[in-house]
């Protein structure tokens, strides 16, 4: 069996396109969030999802505190916001969020108010991958809006639009 090497990897797997989302959580009173597209769904009973982030985060850490998470789809005018929550231009913690129509949902967790859809969850299993953990949230609240998501593939927000 050969080796993969990492920019062979990533080169392969960019070619996967992911919805966009922002992941969010609270650190005691501050809000963390960081853009992710390795995010699924699980199962349908319980409704469950799982997101992919990095150990280094502080988004992770909040999670892994907290116990909580919110996901949130960005609808395709969301490319900027992606890109702040992404670290571009080097806005860090609390500060991502003084872009975007941010509230709290029910239980304190961080909304977009226009995303496509937001789901509220509680971490049900912790899986440890590498430089990565996986959080399996079991969904207790969740909206949703009408409009397309954004979509990244080779490196490049897209639009999505129906065939015929």
């Amino acid at each position: 069996m050969g080796v993969v090497d990492t920019e062979s990897f990533r080169s392969a797997m960019g070619r996967f396109p992911g919805a966009v989302t922002i992941v969010t959580a609270l650190a005691g009173a501050e809000r963390r969030g960081i853009t992710a597209t390795a995010v699924c769904s699980v199962t349908a009973e319980p409704p469950s999802v799982l997101v992919c982030l990095n150990r280094t985060t502080g988004t992770c850490a909040a999670v892994g505190e907290d116990g909580r998470f919110n996901v949130n789809l960005l609808s395709d005018a969301a490319d900027a916001l992606a890109l702040r929550f992404a670290g571009v231009g080097g806005v860090t913690g609390e500060d991502k969020f003084t872009e975007g129509d941010w509230q709290a949902d029910s239980r304190g967790l961080p909304v977009l108010a226009d995303a496509t859809v937001s789901l509220s969850c509680d971490v049900a299993e912790v899986v440890e991958a590498a430089s990565h953990i996986i959080f399996i949230g079991h969904i207790v609240e969740m909206r949703s809006a009408d409009g397309p998501p954004l979509l990244y593939e080779q490196r490049r927000f897209h639009r999505l639009s129906p065939l015929k």
